[in-house]
């Protein structure tokens, strides 16, 4: 009464217990079902002939009770070897209920005798082919025996086990079937689940490592530094690496069954999607927008996907350039002002000079001019405008050759509070402004040359002032912010000039650090230049919001450390921006 079992054994021959588990409730299931059928079948058979079945009863009531039994002790397992015992156990029970139902039924000539069958061939996948063949052995001996006790009426007294009408030799003939029959099935069963065992296994390891080589292929490519995504043969995206995500800020969800080409904003003139996935690698770099908006630079690598010699998609690498760029850009930008400013020193100096006797000149000409008023005037004019072009000329050569700094670590609240002295001097002096200070309450501690800062801090107001030519109001307040710099939140220091001005235009936001650059009607347009010379070689920047009408707000961002400054650097920030 014992179903067939399907097996799958763990390489090191030990079977795990779900799948015990799961074979004994196999076990128990087909048991049932089994008895039901054959055994109900046969006591309906009897009752419509108005015969008592009293055998076929007791063994259903048996069958289900010990089932509920078996449940019972099954909840109470916790080896692999007692679900193994367990098994065997039942087996056997098995093996004990049908020679009773064979001796019960006509013994030798019994047509439920196939029953050993099922339970050799169950025996035989278990645990090994050479205890199916010991089954199917005492399957053949209890069936002898049944059929020896039944042909020399040993039990005919009691009724149990009745004569059999077979004659000797077509009773031997019967036992010979049966028994050559269970040897058979037990020693083919065995070889059969041997051989599934062995494929099973096969199967298992190639499985196993095909599953590692998966696990080993996804973790290099989780690895890797670079970005790379797959797509499939109508270009769009069906996986995406980790960097992938942390180049472009998009997850695998964001860009899951997009086209490519639109998520790295790809439209080459005169190429077609078709073309581009039957063409070669293709090696470009692409201008495309980070998650968050912010323009990227990639160098990109995108390759046929081949599998078995059929393309099935496109594979592209690609790398971030755009520090690599911007920094490029940054060198390039610093050797042509290097340049400029040695020109220009130099034509500076060579004007500086016959400037001087100029003025040296028209000093001694005005000795000689006498009363007359209008000369006198004239005179005046000459050399101031002479003065005015010495201080342009002087501060020019401060932005183009500025001095070393003289690093030192300073209290940046207290080098604006020894500044602020003489920002209120001057304030005084111009008509309608009131400052507003609002340092923080905590020391901003960082390496400075404090005589550069101060005339940035001195520069900054004067521009503001200069923006209220009617009264205002200029706010000067200081603290601390973090950000992200190569990975980690650091601390910068932020210094704020808030003035209630006229503000800036937005067509003036990428001119108003250049030299020489102003909207005043005096004034060199050096100022801001200088600003911004000082901030960046203290490995800082400047940020500026502004609206026309309602005042602009400058903000001096510095690095309490010169290597968080290196950091920002390499990072690529931007030494002034617009927020």
């Amino acid at each position: 009464m014992s179903p067939m079992l399907d097996e799958r054994p763990l390489p090191s021959g030990e079977r795990s217990m779900p799948e015990l588990k799961t074979r004994l409730h196999w076990l128990m299931g087909l048991r049932v079902a089994i008895v039901t059928v054959m055994l109900g079948l046969s006591l309906a058979f009897q009752s419509t002939r108005g015969e008592s079945a009293p055998t076929f009863t007791a063994l259903i009531v048996f069958t289900y009770t010990i089932t509920i039994v078996y449940a019972v002790v099954l909840r109470r397992l916790t080896t692999a070897v007692a679900y193994t015992a367990f098994i065997w156990v039942q087996v056997g029970v098995d093996v004990i209920l049908e020679t009773v139902l064979i001796a019960r039924t006509g013994g030798v000539e019994s047509p439920f005798a196939v029953l050993y069958v099922i339970t050799v061939t169950v025996a035989s996948l278990v645990p090994h082919r050479r205890v199916g063949i010991v089954t199917g052995a005492g399957c053949t001996l209890l069936f002898g025996s049944i059929t020896a006790v039944q042909y020399f009426g040993l039990l005919n007294a009691s009724g149990w086990l009745p004569p059999s009408k077979l004659e000797g030799p077509e009773a031997l003939q019967t036992f010979e079937v049966y028994g050559l029959a269970f040897l058979v099935v037990g020693y083919l069963s065995g070889v059969l689940a041997d051989e599934l065992r062995h494929a099973d296994q096969s199967l298992r390891e190639k499985e196993q490592g095909l599953s590692r080589l998966q696990v080993f292929h996804e973790s290099i490519v989780r690895s890797i530094s670079s970005g790379v995504f797959t797509t499939d043969q109508e270009g769009r995206i069906t996986s995406f690496n980790p960097a992938a995500h942390e180049v472009t800020g998009y997850a695998f969800s964001d860009v899951q069954g997009r086209l490519w080409q639109e998520v790295f904003n790809w439209h080459p003139d005169g190429r077609s999607q078709d073309a581009d996935m039957a063409s070669p690698p293709l090696r470009f770099e692409v201008d495309c927008f980070h998650a968050n908006g912010s323009c990227l630079v990639l160098g990109m690598t995108v390759s046929p996907l081949q599998e078995q010699g059929t393309q099935r998609g496109l594979v592209g690498v690609f790398k971030d350039l755009t520090q690599i760029r911007y920094l490029e850009e940054e060198m390039r930008r610093r050797e042509w002002l290097a340049n400029l400013g040695e020109m220009s020193a130099g034509m500076a100096h060579e004007i500086r000079n016959p400037l001087g006797a100029l003025a040296g000149a028209m000093q001694m000409l005005r000795q000689d001019v006498g009363s007359d008023e209008t000369s006198q005037k004239l005179m005046d004019i000459a050399i101031r405008e002479a003065r005015r072009l010495d201080n342009i000329i002087t501060e020019f050569l401060q932005y183009a050759r500025p001095p070393a700094l003289n690093l030192a670590e300073q209290d940046l609240n207290k080098v604006l509070a020894d500044t602020l002295d003489l920002i209120q001097h001057e304030a005084r002096s111009r008509t309608g402004i009131t400052i507003v200070s609002r340092p923080t309450p905590i020391a901003l501690r960082a390496k400075v040359d404090q005589d550069q800062l101060k005339q940035v801090f001195w520069n900054l107001s004067v521009n503001a002032f200069d923006a209220m030519p009617g009264g205002g109001t200029l706010t000067i307040t200081t603290g601390l912010r973090r950000v992200e710099v190569g990975g980690r939140r650091e601390d910068v220091i932020e210094i704020s000039f808030h003035d209630s001005g006229e503000g800036i235009p937005k067509q003036n936001f990428d001119k108003i650090f250049l030299p020489f650059f102003t909207t005043k009607k005096e004034g060199s347009g050096l100022g801001l230049a200088q600003v911004h010379r000082i901030v960046e070689l203290h490995d800082g920047w400047i940020k500026v919001e502004s609206e026309v009408g309602t005042g602009a707000r400058f903000v001096v961002c510095l690095p309490q450390s010169p290597e968080v400054g290196v950091r920002l650097r390499h990072e690529g920030r931007e030494p002034w921006k617009r927020f």
